[in-house]
């Protein structure tokens, strides 16, 4: 019998309202822009000739918006999961990246030196971060397997993901670029290995 691939459809949110303002949005349930929108709905119309089994979403609005568009387009009920949110920046939370350099100068430079460990007051670090994420994604695979499933949710899970897929150290997590309304593709397979198909289209 074929080992038919689990294609999963790995898709970052599209811009948002405060993209301006280069802010650490995390879990900071920030809305999209009129443009993000629009993203998304171009992303809806990508994949809506695609066989979609289902559709995943991070529970912030922003990726939740993105989710809907893509499950209306296949006349299905997008699920949310809160495990599938963006690292967890902590008293970041929703400042505006100079304002964190001007405050916690030291904090930033630790934190890029430490990549994996380092914890900003009150979030995460990057490796719970990857524990949470990629237990999500097993299980959406193992209940999903052979079918198409798309999931929206954050451009810090997407990297997790991919990393993952191509077995690549955490620490190469900002090597990988992935824009608003990035499209990745990625096939499963059951014997463990995956094959990164489309990356940031």
């Amino acid at each position: 019998m074929e080992n038919r691939a689990t294609k999963i459809f790995l898709v970052r949110h599209g811009e948002v309202a405060n993209a301006d303002e280069r802010c650490y949005n995390g879990h900071y349930d920030v809305d999209l822009s009129a443009d993000g929108l629009r993203q998304m709905k171009a992303i809806a119309d990508r994949l809506k000739d695609m066989p979609i089994k289902v559709v995943y979403s991070s529970d912030l609005q922003r990726a939740v918006k993105g989710a809907k568009a893509i499950a209306d387009s296949h006349f299905i009920e997008p699920t949310t999961l809160k495990e599938l949110r963006e690292l967890n920046y902590g008293i970041w939370e929703g400042r505006k990246l100079d304002e964190i350099r001007s405050l916690y100068p030291d904090d930033v430079l630790d934190r890029y030196n430490n990549i994996e460990h380092y914890r900003i007051k009150g979030g995460e670090t990057l490796l719970e971060m990857r524990e949470r994420i990629l237990s999500a994604v097993n299980s959406i695979i193992d209940r999903h397997k052979g079918d198409n499933v798309v999931i929206v949710s954050h451009g810090g899970v997407n990297r997790i993901v991919l990393l993952w897929s191509l077995n690549m150290a955490l620490k190469d997590f900002y090597r990988l670029q992935q824009n608003y309304a990035a499209l990745n593709i990625v096939n499963f397979y059951d014997n463990g290995s995956s094959i990164v198909e489309l990356m940031n289209g």
